[in-house]
């Protein structure tokens, strides 16, 4: 019910219908509303003029040249009087539409006599429509409105508050049955006051207010050429109730009629029929936002599963790392320890050597200081043989060290980063999957002269739709793959490959939703120059296939 309240709300005031009339565009205005916003039309322009003249309506921008208040406004305005005034300034009802102040009224002796002819624009379509002599009494009372209203105000807990209140209503503490209006204590004292003509209204508490209004029995819509007449009849071309005297002297008696209640009936079944089809729409609609908020809530599920997922698989990668690390660290501590170990040997060998001849050169030394000639001789060929023979220990090499400073070792690190650098999702479909690697065929596969013959097929459960193989073949020196072959077939042959050669081929699968995984490696030897015939290249290539590894 609460989403039907704006279809209840005049576009002028914003607030409920009062009094609504039904305009000939089905739009619908408070009866105070319409008359802030009537325009006067020129003198010389009657509505029989304009209807002679075949159009019915004021266009749009000419109604705001027509304003007597207006230089650059949209041409609403409301007028206490059509005689000239000093302009006002407009103000903007909820909607959004320009509605003016009411003038002051001039004294009795100036005032200005009734239009004769007046416009009223419609603010939801500005449909321009000329009042005649009646003015506004020439729009019939929209009660199928009023009773809508009724019966909402009467559903809601709103009903028992006051109806003047501009922001936040107040709750109601009396009820006018003359005036029907629902007030608060202040709006009461202020717009209801008990004297003057209103003294003889009754106020009543509201609760009684609204079992009042509830049984009060509904106004009888009258036609709005003939006042005492009540519509018993409808106007198929004009779509509009119509009274008997309409059908005799009105402008209806050479129209199509119908009865009044079959057209009631007819019109409520295909108002209803009309209904099931948007009820249909609506249905879908709230589905589909169900759909929608499910969505939104497996969306979160996802990404929170997924961000897990994705954590895991880099903490994997990095455990895997740090692994790495630590194993490349524990080669650079060996490799540390190897060179301190050979440089430490080294010193130790060489001190002792030193001290040695050090201790030779001292004892060299004082030999000679010795002064007995036959004693000297005795021992001096012993000592010059001892020296040269030291002297040879430090020959070529011993004194050069046997380690570099240098740490012979070079971490490649530009494939990690490369791959590091190209690590990204991919888009995969349940639909297609990626196929499994293919599997060598080996009674197939064989060798003849410098060509090369290769057979491949899916694993034999697999389900998955492959769009293509791609075949490769290294150099014939255990260098780099490169693609021989891309398509369809499962069977390939190989020509040009060098005599007396050892080439490793491999294959792969691949569809919409990626490539599949290397097949094992196989193996084949091609021929020494001589002609061999197929059946021993296939003992070679089946020989070969022990050196096969898995990429």
């Amino acid at each position: 019910m609460e989403e039907m309240e704006e279809e209840l709300k005049c576009p002028v005031c914003g607030s409920f219908y009062r009094e609504p009339l039904l305009l000939p565009c089905s739009h619908s205005l408070c009866q105070a509303c319409a008359r802030n916003i009537l325009v006067q039309t020129p003198e010389a322009e009657s509505p029989q003029s304009r209807r002679a003249s075949g159009s019915a309506d004021y266009d749009y921008l000419d109604l705001d040249k027509l304003s007597l208040y207006s230089e650059a406004d949209s041409g609403y305005g409301s007028y206490g009087g059509f005689a000239s005034a000093p302009a006002t300034p407009c103000q903007k009802s909820p909607n959004g539409v320009r509605v003016f102040p009411p003038a002051v009224p001039p004294p009795p002796a100036l005032l200005a006599p009734p239009p004769r002819n007046a416009c009223l624009t419609c603010p939801l379509c500005h449909r321009s429509l000329l009042l005649d002599e009646r003015g506004l009494r020439g729009f019939p009372r929209n009660r199928v409105l009023e009773g809508v209203i009724e019966r909402y105000q009467q559903g809601k807990a709103a009903a028992l508050r006051c109806q003047l209140c501009e922001k936040a209503p107040k709750e109601a503490t009396a009820m006018c049955e003359q005036c029907d209006v629902f007030y608060c204590e202040p709006c009461r004292l202020r717009c209801h006051p008990p004297r003057g003509p209103l003294a003889k209204h009754r106020l009543v508490p509201p609760a009684q207010g609204r079992v009042s209004r509830r049984l009060s029995p509904r106004k009888i819509a009258t036609c709005t050429d003939h006042e005492l007449e009540n519509h018993s009849m409808y106007c198929v071309p004009c779509k509009t109730p119509v009274c008997y005297q309409c059908l005799e002297e009105g402008r209806h008696a050479s129209h199509e009629v119908k009865a009044l209640g079959a057209m009631w009936k007819l019109h409520k079944s295909q108002l209803s029929q009309a209904l099931n089809g948007l009820s249909d729409r609506a249905k879908e609609a709230k589905e589909f936002l169900v759909q929608l908020r499910n969505m939104v809530q497996q969306i979160q599920e996802n990404s929170v599963e997924f961000e897990a997922c994705l954590v895991a698989q880099c903490d994997a990668l990095i455990d895997a790392l740090n692994r790495r690390k630590a194993q490349l660290l524990s080669r650079v501590n060996k490799e540390h320890e190897h060179k301190l170990k050979v440089v430490r040997d080294q010193i130790s060998h060489c001190t002792v050597k030193l001290r040695q001849t050090t201790g030779l050169m001292e004892y060299c030394l004082e030999v000679i200081k010795e002064n007995d000639p036959s004693g000297f001789l005795q021992i001096s060929d012993a000592l010059i043989r001892r020296v040269h023979l030291t002297e040879d220990q430090w020959g070529k090499g011993t004194l050069t060290p046997r380690m570099t400073t240098d740490f012979d070792l070079n971490l490649d690190s530009a494939p990690l980063l490369q791959s590091i650098h190209q690590l990204d999702f991919v888009q995969m479909k349940a639909s297609s999957p990626v196929p499994a690697p293919p599997i060598l065929q080996l009674e197939e596969c064989c060798t003849q002269n410098n060509s090369a013959t290769l057979s491949w097929k899916q694993p034999p459960l697999s389900t998955v739709q492959v769009e293509g193989y791609i075949l490769e073949l290294d150099d014939g020196n255990g260098g780099q793959f490169r693609e021989v072959y891309v398509g369809k077939e499962t069977m390939c042959t190989v020509d040009g490959l060098h005599f007396n050669s050892t080439y490793s081929a491999r294959v792969k699968a691949f569809n919409k939703t990626g490539v599949s995984p290397y097949s094992k490696t196989l193996v084949l030897q091609t021929s020494e120059g001589k002609t061999l015939p197929p059946c021993r290249c296939e003992m070679i290539a089946s020989a070969l296939l022990g050196r096969e590894m898995v990429m």
